[in-house]
Parts: structure tokens; C-alpha cells; sequence
């Protein structure tokens, strides 16, 4: 009889030890913090001269703008309902490059740390400020942050197309494991962004019907797009719920186009998608559309607030 039985039992503790390794791989993937490394406060990657002249600042619920002898920016929120579909578009005009930054959560670049996009930008004297890539929830991508190389470990095609931001503001964008990392900072990268797909290329809208999965459904979306010297655009977009259908990629991609971005890429959207604009979350961040309020985000793309 007991012989009978130690199969049965070998079987249980083989099932039981698969049970426990698979719970593992799931908690290390999704859950269980892992520090890299610890960032400390970056300085503006150039050099801004303020001038002598009195700097003047604007700030309104839609708009912010301050000028000088030479410092220059300016943000201006459009709320748009359109087709069903209500979202932000941030139109933003700088002097120089220094005030486009990024920033981790916690400050800390690792898998699985988390911050609300809210919490990140208060931390980092942010005025505006969008969710990133979500580089955490990956181990593999082109990661520069700031002009620091964080991770270089390429990705699979098709969705391995990465914007990097140069030294002078302008957009561009490589194909992860044809150039390394450290060339692209030794040629002045400040940012790096590893998620997809590109949306428009040189003036023109890029085919994303390869992406099927993801171009086709109506959801949350992230945008950044760049139409000119030192001239941005950040598009959040709301989705899942009676308010707001969301957008499929090509309608975001369209979006960009009507408003004249010659380059513009696709950013962690769904419950991650958060605008946030002097001191408050502009947008409806939701996950499943029955309840509201942010995610937890890796890291944010914002504008320095001096």
C-alpha cells in the first residue's frame, strides 16, 4: 500500500516545488523592488545664463510662461473632446534643453520601484510633467537618463525602434542592438525612452499595422512629439469609460500630425497615462474605468520649474 502511495506523493512535491518557483518568477518580475542604483539630484545637463533683466513669471490654470534677459519657456494645456475621446495636449516652447529632464521614481533606477507621476514631479520641482516608459517593468531596453546610460540590453523586433533627445533638444530614433549606448551619450544624449512604437518620422505618419495587438484598440495614451527647435508636445489621452473612448495608435499618430510634430513616439499608456500640471493631476487616470486615481509609475518626463 505504501508503495502505491510514494508516487502520488513525489508527484505532489514536484507540483509543489513548480507552485513555488512560478510564484517566484511572477513576484520577482512584477512585485519585489530591485535598487540598481541610486540617483542623486541631477544639475541641467547645459548651462542657462538667467541674464540681469527682472524674470517675469505667468502661471494660470491652462498656462505657464516666464521670461528674461535670455531664459525663456512657456506651457499651454488644451483640453480637447473630440469623436468621444477627451485629451490633453501640452504645447511647450523652451530656450534651452535643460528644462526637458527626467526623473525615476524614488530616485532610485531598479525594477519594480514605483511612485504616482504626481509624487515623482513634486519631488523634482517639475510645473508639467507625464508618465515615461515604465523602464521597470522590463529588463531589456536603451535606458539614458539625463546623459547617464542606465541599461543597454536590446530588444526583440518589431517594437525595438528607442527616441533618444540629443544635446541640442531634437528628436531621433535608433534601432536598439545597431548602436550602443555608450556612443550614443559619448555623442551627447541626454534621454533615452525604450517602449513604442514610433507614431510619425520626418514629417510623415509611420505604418503601426504590424502592431496589431496593441495599435487597434481604443485606450489611455502617451505621446511626445517634437515640432520644431526646442518646441514639444505631450498628449495624454483618457480611455475606458463613458466619458472617454481612449484612441487607437493611428488616431494618436493623427493627433500629432494635425498639430505639425516631425517627430512624435508612443509612451506607456492605459492606468499609467497621467498628465499633471502645477501641483495637480490634470487628467482622469484609471485602470479599468470603475475606479479613478493614478498608478504607480516608474519614471516621469517633465519641465524643470526654476
Amino acid at each position: 500500500m505504501k508503495s502505491k502511495r510514494f508516487p502520488y506523493l513525489w508527484a505532489y512535491f514536484v507540483s509543489l516545488v513548480l507552485i513555488t518557483f512560478s510564484l517566484y518568477v511572477l513576484l520577482d518580475a512584477f512585485l519585489i523592488p530591485k535598487s540598481l542604483v541610486i540617483v542623486d539630484p541631477v544639475d541641467p545637463v547645459c548651462d542657462v545664463n538667467p541674464g540681469e533683466g527682472e524674470k517675469i513669471v505667468d502661471i494660470t490654470d491652462t498656462s505657464y510662461s516666464e521670461s528674461q534677459t535670455i531664459l525663456y519657456k512657456s506651457i499651454t494645456i488644451e483640453k480637447v473632446v473630440e469623436n468621444g475621446t477627451v485629451y490633453y495636449v501640452a504645447d511647450i516652447q523652451l530656450n534651452n534643453v535643460a528644462y526637458l529632464k527626467t526623473a525615476f521614481a524614488k530616485n532610485t533606477f531598479g525594477r519594480n520601484i514605483t511612485q504616482y507621476t504626481s509624487t515623482i514631479a513634486k519631488n523634482n520641482n517639475a510645473i508639467l510633467a507625464i508618465n515615461g516608459d515604465f523602464y521597470g517593468y522590463r529588463d531589456k531596453g536603451l535606458i539614458i537618463r539625463n546623459g547617464v546610460l542606465y541599461r543597454d540590453k536590446p530588444r526583440s523586433p518589431i517594437d525595438n525602434r528607442t527616441l533618444v533627445i540629443d544635446k541640442n533638444g531634437d528628436f531621433k530614433y535608433v534601432t536598439e542592438g545597431e548602436v550602443s549606448g555608450e556612443s550614443l551619450v559619448a555623442e551627447g544624449a541626454l534621454q533615452s525612452f525604450s517602449f513604442g512604437p514610433v507614431l510619425i518620422e520626418n514629417g510623415e505618419l509611420v505604418d503601426t499595422s504590424d502592431q496589431y495587438w496593441v495599435a487597434s484598440k481604443a485606450n489611455p495614451r502617451v505621446g511626445i512629439a517634437q515640432l520644431g527647435p526646442l518646441h514639444y508636445l505631450f498628449v495624454v489621452v483618457d480611455g475606458r469609460t463613458e466619458n472617454s473612448d481612449g484612441m487607437t495608435l493611428p488616431q494618436l499618430a493623427q493627433v500629432f500630425k494635425d498639430r505639425g510634430a516631425i517627430m512624435a513616439y508612443n509612451l506607456d499608456g492605459g492606468g499609467s497615462a497621467t498628465m499633471w500640471y502645477n501641483g495637480k493631476v490634470i487628467n482622469r487616470p484609471t485602470t479599468d474605468g470603475s475606479s479613478f486615481g493614478e498608478r504607480g509609475v516608474s519614471d516621469i518626463i517633465y519641465i524643470v520649474k526654476n
